[in-house]
């Protein structure tokens, strides 16, 4: 089994990983003050969460890290949402941040020299 992040440590001694999503969708203007904090953008600006992942990668990040950190089922359930609407969601941050990686990759990244990005879940408490 190939480890993505050895490989890529191997290749450049330095990784970057993308930025605070929270922080960055704040400075678009979007409001988190909310439970469900970044999730509620995930929930209803998917798009929103696609631009700044977007734009990480092409800022240099090498990991994007999902919008997931704070998506879960018992938060989802809180704002009325049913269970399988919260697992679609969390579902959504994974492909939302790969459809970001792939937009970069075909508009710029291919040429670019850099490595091709990583992926990760963010899971938190």
């Amino acid at each position: 089994m190939n480890n993505r992040l050895e490989e890529l440590l191997e290749e450049q001694k330095v990784v970057v990983l993308d930025g605070a999503l929270a922080t960055e969708l704040e400075n678009r203007g979007l409001s988190l003050a909310d439970s469900l904090w970044s999730a509620k953008i995930l929930a209803e600006q998917p798009e929103e969460i696609e631009a700044v992942h977007y734009d990480y990668f092409c800022a240099g990040a090498d990991i994007g890290i999902s919008a997931s950190y704070q998506a879960s089922v018992p938060g989802f359930l809180s704002k009325g949402y049913t269970e399988r609407q919260a697992r679609e969601m969390i579902a959504r941050s994974i492909a939302l941040l790969k459809q970001a990686r792939a937009r970069f990759w075909a508009e710029s990244g291919e040429n670019s020299g850099r490595a091709y990005p990583i992926l990760a879940a963010s899971i938190g408490p």
